[in-house]
């Protein structure tokens, strides 16, 4: 039955952010939204929104290594297993100009989780200053973009395509995609967060190890489905701004928001390993991102054995 409700769960979780996502993006483009501001922030959102609840609903019921674990595990699993993945079905040439701003704005995101962990607390404080550092790379980037399409907005633009491909829904639909997709998206996350606290218990593990790996990955699928298609599609522009996005996100806005909600204290297994391990795994994409390296089946098939590596590790 655990098992059962932690796949019911993740499904809710999916779920719901398919249909939050879908439905906010319809009324995005009914405001008059352009596509790169929507593929700059729902696309981000969007595919993130499980981690958040997952997060959210770690910390109020008292599990830390969930809340950090799923940020920390997320990021992780992005790189090495998402990526990973769709570069073993399709090779990827990561373009160094695109990729450029918000791959040092990733870096910049992990450098600051990495501190944080360091010291071992999320105030209160430390999450008003990442959820203004969101906000003002937001601002930044939507006005650069304006100012200048280059290869950044043109990412952004087809995520928005990309995201939005399919057929259009009237406005009280996507009303009801959206609100329906949020209530999901909650329901989701508490029965998450209950089946792997238990699953915890009954193997002997602790709730660091459930977050960095089960809730983690699991909460990543929306990121993976994305990623793969966009692989099958020969898309891999999109495929790897889907990562970067989603990355910046975990740290600036999921953290940021559940410091806010919630201060918490930072595991101390996540702060000696863990969060390292995210700081490696950030830099082996950026060494490809900054010198336009091709992310060939060779290469990923590597970052799928060190992510293969990292959780034997800690299930060892």
């Amino acid at each position: 039955m655990t098992l059962l409700f932690l796949v019911f769960g993740l499904a809710l979780l999916l779920g719901g952010a398919e249909f939050l996502v879908k439905g906010a993006a319809g009324l995005a483009t009914r405001l008059g939204v352009s596509p790169f501001l929507i593929g700059l922030t729902l696309v981000g959102f969007g595919t993130s929104s499980p981690e958040l609840v997952a997060s959210l609903e770690g910390a109020f019921r008292g599990y830390p290594g969930i809340a950090v674990g799923n940020v920390v595990g997320s990021n992780i699993a992005n790189i090495l297993l998402i990526l990973g993945i769709a570069g073993v079905l399709w090779p990827m040439t990561v373009e160094r100009g695109t990729l450029k701003r918000d791959g040092t704005m990733m870096l910049m995101a992990a450098a600051a989780m990495i501190a944080v962990c360091v010291y071992g607390f999320l105030s209160r404080g430390v999450g008003i200053v990442f959820l203004l550092l969101l906000a003002a790379y937001l601002v930044y980037t939507y006005r650069a973009d304006r100012k200048c399409q280059d290869g950044t907005a043109d990412l952004h633009a087809a995520e928005a395509a990309f995201l939005q491909a399919g057929p259009r829904f009237g406005l009280l639909v996507e009303l009801v995609m959206a609100l329906g997709g949020l209530v999901a998206l909650v329901a989701g996350a508490s029965l998450l967060v209950d089946s792997a606290v238990t699953l915890a218990d009954r193997f002997g593990i602790s709730d660091s190890v459930i977050g960095l790996t089960v809730v983690a990955v699991g909460t990543s699928l929306p990121e993976l489905a994305t990623s793969v298609l966009a692989a099958f599609r020969r898309k891999s522009e999109i495929a790897i701004g889907n990562v970067v996005g989603s990355n910046i996100f975990n740290v600036l806005g999921i953290a940021g928001t559940v410091a806010v909600v919630k201060p918490i204290t930072v595991p101390a297994d996540i702060a000696s390993f863990d969060i390292w391990v995210m700081g490696a795994a950030t830099l082996v994409f950026l060494f490809f991102a900054f010198t336009g390296a091709r992310l060939g089946r060779i290469e990923s098939l590597l970052l799928l054995i060190g992510y293969g590596a990292y959780v034997g590790f800690l299930l060892a």
